[in-house]
């Protein structure tokens, strides 16, 4: 337990790990919010696509979502409890990127994910919704867009002139996840500046 959060049990598994994943999620609960924000982005050209990095970016971006998920959504329907999920995808499932072949499609994948959960679910009164935010700068957005002639042409495309912060995200998951966004879910909040504007 977190001494700064007393109510949050820490987890550490391998999402690609099936049979761990299902005894540990399984095991904790129950659940009334889930986020699912592991990501990876190994980024390859479309013709320099490995199989490892395609089969790694596959297990975490969508297969342990939709795993994750199951076991969650599985623990709220049994004690009758609504609940909401967010998943974290990204501007890049809207709007194809050089180099980003695997984690466009990935995130695309964990978009029409989220919208047939959202249908499937919502009976059992469980809302699903996506995030969909630009260029985060977190560890990871740091190191693939460190490249100022990169990130600039990126953030030329960005109306708001910027890359978001990882409040911008934060902020946007707990709107999500509360009774503010009731009536919300099979939706996608785009986080990103106005890209898709652009």
């Amino acid at each position: 337990l977190s001494p700064q959060c007393p109510g949050i049990e820490t987890l550490c598994l391998d999402l690609a790990d099936w049979e761990a994943v299902e005894a540990a999620v399984g095991a904790a609960g129950p659940f009334e919010l889930l986020v699912n924000n592991a990501a990876v982005a190994e980024l390859q050209s479309f013709l320099d696509v490995t199989r490892s990095a395609l089969q790694r970016s596959l297990d975490v971006n969508f297969v342990a979502v939709l795993h994750v998920s199951q076991i969650v959504a599985r623990q709220m329907i049994a004690q009758g409890m609504p609940g909401a999920i967010v998943n974290v995808s990204s501007q890049a499932s809207k709007r194809a990127l050089r180099d980003h072949a695997v984690y466009c499609s990935t995130k695309s994948a964990l978009d029409m994910l989220s919208q047939v959960m959202a249908m499937e679910l919502g009976p059992h009164k469980i809302r699903v919704n996506t995030v969909n935010p630009t260029v985060v700068m977190t560890d990871m957005g740091r190191i693939n867009w460190s490249d100022p002639q990169k990130a600039a042409a990126m953030i030329n495309r960005i109306p708001l002139g910027k890359f978001a912060e990882v409040d911008d995200v934060v902020n946007s998951i707990l709107f999500l996840l509360s009774d503010k966004s009731a009536m919300t879910t099979g939706s996608s909040l785009m986080i990103d500046g106005g890209f898709l504007v652009s």
